[in-house]
């Protein structure tokens, strides 16, 4: 996430009025210099009042103490029908008959506490009955801080109406420097917003100013606009986002979001792209453009399936719906009828807490258990091992695994059809040689492609949908790699792997990390790939038949000196490596972005590094200079330069290989 400001957006999308008029096809251009250096810096049912939230024992500053290991339990008693679970201290459920201004204070006091605690420990869940909430002379208005989930608990998103706004605004560093960058770890799902209330400005849109790692799923916007950008608080407004998927909205005003990607939805009007606007399967997305606008589209999506969503129906009964895997798709899953998949009782799942340790869940996975984290942060001192074949593993709140004493937190066997979904894991002091990992450790790191004795399924892929990794930002992490995926047939729909560029336990020798992401395996499709920062190559792929529908990176920017970041007489490492011997690959919408503020003299050769054959082919591809460094080439030895002769401006390839 860049510390650094884009060219301002163009006047169109700062309105004066609530009717905000949209100049589709303008992108951001200028040599502005970038702004360096910002700051790194309850209750299990419904609330009746505003209480104190608690916080888990950790603080920001260090990472969990492992719990004790406890002995093998046994099997806890299944939930009654009709009787409200026990999901911790930090979830609230709002039931339809609750008086508006209960909720509201509930939800004010939960804003407060979490809009500028970036790097905190707290952990939340926002869940509404099916009904309505708000009306026209007592609308709703939530604010979604850091580390907090909003989500209806309905069959479908129209099950839970919103009469008012669920919105994010800008960060005011100052009383003049307002902005989304650092707007990250919350989430939107599974409800209809219908937009109304507030005053002025406010009253334009229901606005959604988040960067990386704030996912909006299953949302359906009537009423109003939506807006990427909040254009109504001081500027310079910039944000860095972000991911839209099986959605329903108006027009959309993406302002000055530097990257975005939309997949399966179905929007009205798109205003604006900064530099890389990446739609895939979006019924009234902009007609294919790249570069100029930056737009590329997609009529389907390859592979695809969505995110495990908790509901609840009309007994009461709580269950987990796991959508199934969708071929070429295209539009939402729930406008033209329900979404395909299958229903899990909630009785199904280990309801975990934090004081729960991996022995404790291992022994309920291994009794076939589905697991489900709540809100909260766990300390993971040996890996949480997922065996069984669709396997369920679905996080609320933001729940964070966070390594200790080295553990790979979360590994995931040679098995088809396991979902991990809503999980942030996090480095911890000792170095990992993994955060999370998808099949079995091959010999060498990052070597080899897999091979034919692992047990797959097209069909049916092992998928992480929301997916983040951290190494640094709360406290020191060092991990060699966060995510390393083995298997074939893995789908991967969005991910950020993150070195942190500010916060608690950040420096080239603190937080070390040399790889985000490597792909060994056959067969995977990324669907919004975000890696920023790592200290050699973001991303390495060397399995076959790769797929990513949208990449987005920045290489690291602490580097002290050239001679610390170059390696067999090539400087700087790229941002994604496709291995020499792969034969087959496509990507479409990639960017890389360079900002070496410690050492402005440093030079990366490319940003793309992909071998010459014809089934390796790559669409959309753009570097940009952030304000400091060189990035010398786009991919291999083709693309012009980015330096700070021209800030923002992007450097483009519409088309490489083929």
């Amino acid at each position: 996430m860049p510390l650094a400001h884009p060219p301002h957006p163009p006047r169109a999308d700062r309105p004066d009025h609530p009717h905000v008029r949209r100049t589709k096809g303008r992108r951001a251009a200028g040599t502005m210099v970038l702004l360096a250096g910002l700051i790194g810096s309850g209750g299990g049912l419904a609330a009746a009042a505003p209480v104190a939230p608690q916080a888990p024992a950790a603080t920001q500053a260090s990472a969990p103490q492992a719990p004790a290991l406890a002995a093998f339990p046994a099997a806890p008693p299944a939930v009654p029908e009709g009787t409200e679970p026990d999901f911790g201290p930090n979830v609230r459920i709002f039931d339809p008959s609750m008086p508006v201004a209960e909720i509201q204070a509930t939800v004010d006091a939960i804003a407060a506490q979490q809009a500028d605690d970036e790097m905190g420990s707290k952990r939340y869940s926002l869940l509404f009955k099916p009904g309505t909430y708000g009306t026209a002379a007592e609308p709703l208005i939530i604010q979604v801080g850091y580390s907090t989930e909003v989500a209806g608990l309905g069959a479908s998103p129209t099950d839970v109406t919103i009469n008012g706004h669920v919105d994010v605004y800008n960060r005011c560093l100052t009383a003049e420097n307002c902005i989304a960058l650092n707007n990250f770890w919350r989430s939107l799902s599974n409800l209809t917003i219908n937009v109304m209330g507030l005053e002025g400005c406010r009253s334009s849109a229901n606005f959604w100013a988040a960067s990386q790692a704030s996912p909006m799923r299953r949302v359906n916007i009537t009423g109003g606009n939506l807006s990427l950008m909040d254009y109504c608080t001081a500027g310079p407004q910039y944000a860095s986002g972000g991911f839209i998927s099986d959605s329903k909205t108006g027009d959309v005003i993406n302002g000055s979001q530097q990257q975005y990607f939309v997949r399966d939805s179905s929007i009205g009007n798109w205003s604006n792209g900064v530099w890389n606007q990446v739609f895939s399967g979006v019924d009234g997305a902009p007609a294919q453009s790249f570069p100029n606008p930056p737009y590329t589209t997609l009529a389907s999506t390859p592979i695809s399936r969505e995110k495990p969503y908790l509901t609840v129906d009309g007994d009461g009964r709580y269950s987990v719906f796991v959508p199934s895997v969708r071929t070429d798709s295209s539009g939402t899953t729930w406008e033209n009828g329900p979404t395909a998949g299958r229903s899990l009782p909630l009785s199904e799942f280990y309801v975990a807490t934090p004081s729960d340790s991996a022995k404790t869940i291992n022994a309920q996975l291994a009794r076939g258990k589905n697991l489900l984290l709540t809100p909260g942060v766990y300390g993971i001192a040996e890996s949480i091992e997922v065996k069984r074949e669709n396997t369920v593993v679905l996080g609320m709140g933001i729940a964070t695994l966070t390594a200790l004493n080295g553990a790979v937190p979360l590994t995931v066997a040679d098995v088809p059809g396991v979902d991990i979904a809503a999980v942030t894991i996090d480095a911890g002091e000792v170095n990992s040689p993994a955060l999370l990992r998808i099949g079995k450790d091959r010999d060498g790191e990052g070597s080899g492609a897999a091979n034919s004795s692992v047990r797959s399924d097209p069909a049916n892929p092992t998928t992480l949908h929301d997916v983040f990794f951290r190494i640094g930002g709360p406290h020191v992490g060092k991990a060699s790699n966060s995510l390393e995926v083995n298997s074939d047939n893995v789908l991967l729909d969005h991910i950020w792997a993150w070195r942190a560029d500010h916060g608690n336990g950040v420096g080239w020798t603190t937080n070390t990390g040399k790889n985000g992401v490597i792909i060994n395996g056959d067969n995977v499709t990324a669907t919004g790939l975000f890696v920023e920062h790592y200290q050699e190559y973001n991303v390495i792929w060397n399995g076959e038949n790769g797929k990513t529908i949208f990449f987005q990176n920045e290489l690291p920017y602490d580097a002290p000196n050239q001679a610390a970041w170059q390696h067999d007489g090539v400087l700087g490492w790229a941002g994604y490596k496709i291995a020499d011997t792969v034969k087959a690959h496509e990507l479409w919408g990639g960017g890389s972005y360079v900002y070496n503020n410690v050492d402005p003299t440093i030079h990366a050769t490319r940003g793309f590094e992909v071998p010459v054959t014809p089934g390796v082919k790559l669409h959309s591809l753009l570097t940009v200079n952030l304000g400091a460094g060189t990035l010398d080439h786009v991919i291999n030895d083709t693309g012009a330069p980015v330096s700070t002769d021209a800030v923002g401006v992007p450097s483009y390839v519409p088309e490489f290989g083929g």
